[in-house]
């Protein structure tokens, strides 16, 4: 015996409803109520970057635990490279996902910084400690210094950022060592920046435009990945897997909504397909910039009417469709989910397609072991930024015959969010001191020895792994950290040697901040 699709549907939905399984209608509309303090969540996703600063720390600094560090980094090589961001829990300053993690922080700002009230300002800050040492790193012409510190060597130690003895080494790119990826990822930080300082500091937004421009235009100009012009120092850690084609288009765009100079929109006109604009590759992260140049540029198409950018609505609703099960283009996973079921449902299941059945069911999503909270974060604020163009536009996403409105764009969000916060199989908050339950044993070096507060004394290298080998609790919390989240089967051992699932990254949190910002403002607690 077989039901007819929508009949299935109807039959699960009814099972559904009368087994109090899932709410069905918290998928369409959010309650009048939160489950989550978002407006908490916000202030901690931004206050964690102050915990991941590199250099001298300024006299409002909040995680008081931390100390000055690497203040000599550039000395090697005669320039000035003190600040900017530790990425994770280690101690080398990457530049790539670096310009991208102060991209994401600017586009956060742009699209929802009116929302943020008092935490504006905060955001502001974690955005200009990144842009301050990005105009460090490209101070001279077709010359970007994108990284410090040896990361072997790094990592075969266990120590605070404060005692660092390892080597400093300056890494860089120029017209004999290319690197457009990073290169193109740095201009697009830089121009993306200037937007949110245009009003506030209007000389500051000026100046990043300008070395925008000039970095975008070396990243073009002299073309190649520095994945190979630099491997043993930045591969496995950062290598650049997409190639530099993505960053070339993300950074035009950025640069064409930064300047509004027409040469950036004929730039993507002539060369958009060239740089992979149609590809189906719907990853968006610190290495992949394809669906988040799609989202961008469809802005300039819906709201701006720019009729060549036409193409990207359509790229943009592919991306869309590939996180919709059963839609056009489908090819997104989740993990189980916390649903849970009375007997009897198993054995409806069996009629009824697994395509409706996983519309209606799944947890997190899920791309990869390593740092999955990335692209949770990434692509939960892509949804909600899509779900504003579509909304003040009044246009809907076709999936194959499935209508997408942006209530549904915004409700998945909704729950990948709320699945980091707390709901979730082992009801824990993947933010580091959000809610009652969360990693206590969190992959970072800093947060995992005794602050210089309680032991002065310098901790070398090696005698910090007794530490991160011990089930003992960080004594240092990171307040705001994500870490990289469970696995497939929504487990999560919280050990600190899993640096896959206990890590945090800075690219990890920029994207929340937009996220949480709407969602804090759309429950009223901002």
């Amino acid at each position: 015996m077989a039901f007819s699709l929508p009949f299935a549907a109807l039959l699960l939905s009814f099972i559904l409803l009368h087994t109090n399984a899932f709410p069905l209608h918290t998928r369409h509309r959010h309650p009048h109520f939160a489950t989550h303090n978002y407006r908490d969540a916000l202030t901690k996703s931004i206050l964690f970057f102050e915990g991941q600063r590199s250099g001298r720390l300024p006299p409002n600094q909040r995680i008081s635990w931390r100390r000055n560090s690497a203040l000599s980094d550039g000395s090697a090589m005669h320039v000035d490279l003190v600040g900017g961001y530790y990425d994770a829990g280690d101690n080398v300053k990457f530049g790539f996902p670096m310009a991208f993690t102060t991209t994401m922080l600017s586009w956060s700002v742009i699209e929802f910084g009116g929302l943020m009230k008092g935490e504006l300002q905060h955001a502001r800050e974690a955005i200009r400690w990144g842009t301050d040492y990005l105009l460090k790193a490209t101070a001279h012409p077709n010359t970007i210094y994108v990284q410090v510190g040896d990361a072997k060597k790094d990592h075969a130690c266990w120590e605070r950022p404060e005692d660092m003895d390892t080597p400093r080494s300056v890494f860089k790119i120029d017209a004999n060592t290319p690197g457009s990826e990073v290169a193109a990822e740095t201009a697009a930080a830089l121009a993306a920046a200037s937007l949110v300082f245009r009003r506030s500091d209007p000389t500051y937004s000026r100046l990043l435009a300008r070395r925008a421009m000039r970095v975008f235009q070396f990243a073009d100009k002299y073309r190649g990945s520095y994945s190979n012009a630099l491997k043993p120092f930045v591969c496995p850690f950062y290598c650049s897997y997409s190639g530099y084609q993505d960053e070339l288009l993300w950074g035009a765009a950025w640069l064409h909504k930064a300047t509004r100079n027409p040469m950036y929109l004929n730039y993507i006109k002539v060369n958009g397909q060239i740089l992979g604009a149609a590809e189906f590759d719907n990853t968006f992260g610190w290495d992949n910039k394809h669906a988040g140049a799609r989202i961008l540029l469809s802005k300039e198409f819906l709201v701006q009417r720019v009729q060549s950018l036409h193409d990207y609505k359509g790229h943009a609703d592919n991306f869309v469709c590939s996180l919709i099960p059963g839609a056009s283009f489908s090819s997104a996973q989740y993990t189980p989910g916390e649903v849970h079921f009375p007997s009897f449902f198993y054995i409806v299941v069996q009629f009824v397609t697994v395509t409706y059945l996983l519309l209606l069911l799944g947890g997190l999503l899920f791309k990869m072991s390593d740092s999955n909270m990335q692209y949770v974060t990434s692509t939960s604020f892509l949804l909600l930024t899509y779900a504003k163009y579509l909304t003040s536009t009044h246009t809907v996403v076709n999936c194959g015959g499935i209508t997408v409105t942006p209530k549904r764009l915004r409700t998945i969000a909704k729950k990948q969010v709320d699945y980091l916060l707390g709901d979730n199989p082992l009801k824990m908050s993947y933010m580091v001191g959000y809610g009652p339950r969360y990693p206590r044993r969190i992959h970072h070096r800093g947060s995992s020895l005794p602050s210089i507060a309680v032991h002065p004394g310098k901790i070398q290298c090696s005698a910090g792994f007794s530490v991160m080998n011990s089930q003992s609790p960080n004594p240092n919390i990171l307040v705001g950290a994500i870490v990289g989240g469970p696995d497939q089967h929504d487990r999560f051992p919280d050990e600190r040697s899993d640096y896959e699932q206990s890590e945090p990254a800075t690219y990890i949190n920029s994207p929340l901040v937009g996220a949480l910002a709407y969602l804090a403002h759309s429950f009223g607690q901002l």
